[in-house]
């Protein structure tokens, strides 16, 4: 197939530069670039396309613009509510709502708010059933006048659930129900038809994640926190792994003591597969480290017997250590700074108790 694509486009096989060795190369010369292709349609012109794009973000910032007088005794007590409740934050929408509903209630339970999305059409067919008295509701229609909403809202009202609605309609059904309504009106939709919700749904999901955020600080909420709901992330590798998680313990120590000589460093280094070994007293207390960039050394040095000379003249008496309760992230940061591979792991009385090196971490992921 290949080669009948080089014949059909002639190219000179004389081109060493063209070969199946080179496929990047070879595509390249192949395929035309996307700039090369004769006219485009009117309407796709460099400058109306550009037009209309600024206009639908000098739009949208102008609609978030106007939300900043909105944080005001409505966004407080919606922030309070959802601050004291015993459950969890219901969001329901459906549409374009919906999705930022979805979004809205992502962000809450991933912040430290448990959260949790429920369909308003599904909610009529048995989901009203995940609605407790200990929860509160967060609805979003931008008319407020969203059928699907309006049926079950009294059904959910007379269960006590708070209610906060967030619209774009203050006058409207679902905000004259709710105990708490945000407003989130705009004065244009980005779309140029008015039809299409744009800038309207671009300000419920800001007032949603300014919500998020007020809840996530006012909670005192870590980024460890955000990792422990985000464990498989890289995020959550970082923030979650500590040293004692990846280091290398009991046997799988290298370890030799004070006396020990080179070439039995040599073999404990070789056995354990490190990089280095830890040179330790009587009680495994840290004495020194001896490195693969040691023995080079040495090796190097003729005046080193490599048999018979003791580790403890050519070793590193201060390393660089860590602690089992650090995180594995940290171990990384130490090993780039100081442009090493491996470390060993003390505890509180300087005693070896593990060891790492470059490649655990990226086992881990960490790196």
């Amino acid at each position: 197939m290949v080669l009948k694509i080089l014949r059909r486009r002639k190219l000179e096989w004389a081109d060493p530069a063209v070969s199946l060795l080179n496929p990047k190369l070879m595509n390249a010369q192949t395929q035309p670039a996307v700039a090369e292709f004769p006219g485009t349609h009117p309407m796709l012109a460099e400058a109306s396309v550009r037009n209309s794009a600024l206009a639908v973000i000098d739009t949208e910032a102008r609609a978030i613009a106007a939300l900043r007088d909105r944080v005001n005794g409505s966004f407080l007590l919606a922030c309070q509510l959802m601050f004291d409740c015993p459950g969890r934050v219901v969001v329901i929408g459906i549409g374009k709502s919906g999705h930022i509903a979805r979004k809205i209630a992502a962000t809450l339970a991933s912040t430290g708010t448990p959260a949790f999305f429920v369909h308003p059409a599904e909610a009529s067919h048995g989901d009203l059933g995940m609605i407790t008295h200990k929860d509160v509701v967060l609805s979003l229609s931008n008319s407020g006048e969203t059928d699907e909403l309006l049926t079950i809202l009294p059904l959910i009202k007379r269960q006590g659930v708070p209610l906060i609605s967030m619209t774009g309609n203050e006058n409207s059904s679902l905000a004259r129900l709710a105990d708490v309504h945000l407003d989130v009106s705009v004065p244009a939709e980005a779309c140029p038809l008015g039809l299409a919700p744009t800038a309207s749904t671009t300000a419920a999901l800001v007032m949603g994640d300014a919500l998020a955020i007020a809840l996530l600080e006012a909670r005192g909420f870590t980024s460890e926190d955000f990792a422990r709901s985000h464990p498989a992330g890289s995020l959550g590798r970082r923030l979650l792994v500590h040293i004692g998680d990846v280091m290398h313990t009991g046997d799988k120590i290298p370890l030799i003591d004070g006396t020990a000589s080179l070439s039995t460093a040599l073999v404990e280094m070789t056995r354990k597969g490190l990089g280095m070994t830890a040179v330790v007293d009587a009680e495994r207390r840290l004495l020194g480290v001896f490195t693969d960039g040691d023995l080079r050394r040495a090796v190097d040095d003729d005046d080193v017997d490599l048999r018979s000379t003791p580790v403890h003249r050519l070793m590193s008496s201060n390393p660089k250590t860590i602690t089992a309760d650090k995180l594995a992230a940290e171990a990384a940061r130490v090993m780039e700074a100081h442009k090493i591979h491996a470390l060993l792991v003390v505890d509180a009385d300087h005693r070896v108790v593990g060891a790492l090196n470059i490649h655990d971490l990226l086992r881990a992921r960490v790196v």
